[in-house]
């Protein structure tokens, strides 16, 4: 059984991975220093930080790998179809100036990337609101479990 302080802990802790949107990895910091220092003195809370933990620790992972299927993509798409006259090329203003940047013969791989992008932002749009979602649950008590997520802590 929770008391009403560890569900408040548990509640920060899912709460605390948003600061990632002001702090540099803040989503993994943050609930580490929350929860290594509350994990020995009660269950639910080790319970809640590992799982807030192995689902950043997750999103990363999934972002890493979606990373590296837009990333070449996106170099292929463009260094194929710049010559080596082209990197010297301003206009008027100063401006870098690209003439020959076609999508012909690269569709597949443009979609390949489409779809990989909006994965990422579904993913991202879906970690903001299962955070708030965990937070919500926690904070009665519930245990609270997220989907998609790979248990590197046990």
């Amino acid at each position: 059984m929770s008391t009403t302080n560890d569900n408040n802990t548990a509640t920060l802790l899912h709460l605390s991975t948003l600061s990632q949107y002001f702090i540099p990895f803040g989503n993994f910091i943050l609930p580490i220093i929350i929860w290594s220092s509350k994990k020995d003195k009660s269950e639910y809370i080790d319970k809640q930080g590992k799982e807030c933990i192995n689902f950043q620790l997750s999103l990363f992972t999934y972002t890493l790998l979606l990373a590296l299927i837009v990333l070449p993509i996106f170099f292929i798409v463009i260094m194929k179809q710049i010559t080596i006259s082209d990197y010297n090329r301003f206009d008027e203003d100063g401006e870098f100036l690209l003439r020959n940047i076609s999508m012909n013969n690269n569709g597949v791989l443009i979609a390949i990337a489409v779809v990989a992008l909006l994965l990422f932002v579904f993913l991202k749009v879906a970690e903001f609101f299962l955070i708030i979602f965990a937070a919500l649950k926690t904070s009665s008590g519930e245990n609270f479990k997220y989907p998609i997520t790979i248990r590197f802590l046990k």
